[in-house]
């Protein structure tokens, strides 16, 4: 029987009120029951929403303390993200390792792994304009629990495609620079399949809207999954690379 290589998730944001940190717990249960196998466990970025602990819920606490006990088991890596705060505070207060980014090896296939931000002029240049729309997505999150108008003003947005685009087009270079065959991104918070040449582009989603997105990597694989508090619904495998 294989067991996957990785499976990762990203944008937690632990401390912000549209955190899906029970969905995670439940989650994270799974791996530590062995119910869902894998070598190693990826949080590409952005697991606090900020490094200000007075935001964070019982809930939340919940999900450190089982990414602890997950690290006695399992390889657990932390790719920082921008809102993840200094990479020397996260490793010590959940004890695992904290990167920049980690280049995976898969049935002959190299899968880079970073949060995206680098690659984020927007938020740069437009602090503020971005801060007004975080704040418009995060109110219609709450006036809609199913998250459904949140995400259909997201994907209607024509800066934020833009700004997602210009995130995956510098990603895919630099894992082309890189010489790897893939690249798994979060920071924009849309799940994403692009098995495109020179290089594959994944985005793992979020886990602070409806329904919470992973991605599985296994020999040389490249799954996105939906996970919505049980079962795990999983799309069909697609090649990281496709044949010639």
């Amino acid at each position: 029987m294989n067991i996957p290589d990785a499976v990762i998730v990203s944008d937690i944001h632990l401390g912000s009120d549209n955190c899906q940190a029970k969905a995670l717990v439940e989650f994270l249960e799974l791996i530590e029951d062995k119910k869902l196998l894998t070598k190693r466990l990826i949080l590409n970025g952005d697991v606090f929403d900020s490094i200000d602990f007075r935001r964070l819920k019982k809930s939340h606490w919940k999900v450190l303390s089982t990414i602890r006990k997950l690290s006695d088991e399992i390889e657990v890596v932390w790719v920082c993200g921008n809102h993840d705060g200094s990479a020397e505070i996260v490793s010590h207060l959940v004890g695992v390792t904290v990167v920049d980014e980690i280049t995976v090896e898969s049935a002959g296939q190299k899968v880079l792994f970073l949060h995206g931000h680098q690659f984020d002029q927007f938020i740069e240049r437009y602090p503020i304009t971005t801060w007004l729309a975080d704040t418009a997505y995060r109110c219609l999150q709450q006036l809609d629990k199913s998250h459904h108008f949140a995400k259909l003003a997201k994907r209607n947005s024509k800066v934020f495609l833009r700004s997602s685009d210009k995130i995956r087009e510098g990603a895919v270079h630099h894992a082309w620079k890189s010489g790897c065959d893939a690249v798994c991104c979060g920071h924009t918070h849309l799940a994403l399949e692009r098995n495109e040449r020179p290089v594959a582009y994944y985005n793992s989603g979020c886990w602070t809207e409806k329904p919470c997105t992973y991605l599985i990597l296994e020999t040389g694989l490249i799954t996105l999954h939906k996970f919505e508090e049980s079962p795990i619904e999983a799309a069909s495998p697609t090649p990281v690379v496709q044949p010639a």
